[in-house]
């Protein structure tokens, strides 16, 4: 990666934005962050490490060219909604071709873009508009490179969700069978995997990869867990018609997972690439320990 144009981050105040623009800024690479509120936060942590803010917004266009101008790579992850009746499709859709548009206009080289593993048909697991975004990508005539991940270690750190991170008292609940392997991902292996097709655009080019980086039960991540924190934590299944009330594409997922048996991204051969793949484990020794205890005494009730 010699180029001194940037890699221009879009998501950059985001999990996979945010890791793969540390990434590329700890390499030593010139990164330009797309973000609504330079004064957040986030945005200020990115200037501060070394990337150049651009203002723009997904639903603003003309934002979006602006600050593609002069970038010679674009890491692509738009917002997307998620509501009662699941994912919405046509504006994720519709903002991931506008920041495709956006890049070919301002004459950007490649596009790397981050969807979601497959898991059977798109309308059931809310893959209809990333894949919407994977064709406006292929057709745009740039060299790109399509990453597919899993379900990130980073979500047992989640609170308020029906389903997911590890409650006050212990609990992990979700989707997933308690005895079947599941795969899971750290966010700074994603990030690996971008500096990795932006490091060789050409050689990386046409490239689909399913990513993960571990595969474990549920009940068995607990119990590492458990004994990483130094406190109870099991794992609970959760039943279809508990699926089905939180809304129906989750009832759909439900059903998929146990039709399909799961994601299938390929472990050996992704370790040929990238052969530091985290595992829970040392997910874990690293930093997710600590974050999951932090998490978990924040959303304990006050006495």
């Amino acid at each position: 990666m010699s180029s001194a144009l940037p890699v221009l981050i879009t998501g950059a105040t985001g999990k996979q934005g945010g890791a793969t623009a540390r990434k590329l800024l700890a390499d030593g690479h010139p990164v330009r962050a797309l973000v609504r509120d330079p004064a957040a936060p986030a945005a200020r942590a990115l200037a501060a490490a070394g990337a150049e803010l651009a203002v723009g917004d997904f639903d603003d266009p003309p934002t979006l060219r602006a600050a593609a101008t002069g970038v010679r790579s674009v890491f692509l992850v738009p917002p997307a909604d998620y509501g009662p009746d699941g994912w919405d499709a046509g504006d994720e859709g519709r903002r991931g071709a506008a920041m495709v548009d956006a890049a070919r206009a301002a004459g950007a080289d490649q596009i790397v873009f981050t969807g979601v593993a497959t898991l059977g048909s798109a309308e059931s697991w809310g893959q209809e508009g990333k894949r919407r975004i994977e064709d406006a990508v292929a057709a745009s005539g740039l060299r790109y490179t399509v990453l597919r991940p899993v379900r990130f270690m980073e979500n047992y750190l989640i609170q308020g969700l029906p389903v997911d991170g590890i409650r006050a008292g212990g609990e992990h609940r979700h989707l997933f069978p308690a005895d079947r392997p599941l795969q899971m991902i750290a966010l700074a292996d994603i990030a690996e995997f971008a500096a990795l097709a932006f490091a060789d655009p050409a050689g990386w080019h046409g490239r689909t990869l399913e990513l993960a980086g571990e595969a474990v039960s549920p009940v068995a991540a607990a119990a590492a867990i458990a004994e990483a924190i130094g406190r109870p934590v099991h794992y609970r299944e959760i039943a279809e018609s508990e699926a089905e009330a939180i809304g129906p594409q989750l009832g759909n997922t439900w059903r998929l997972i146990r039709e399909t048996g799961g994601w299938h991204a390929d472990l050996p051969a992704l370790r040929l690439l990238h052969p530091g793949l985290t595992t829970l484990r040392e997910w874990l020794a690293t930093g997710g320990a600590a974050r999951i205890l932090t998490t978990i005494e924040e959303s304990a009730p006050v006495a």
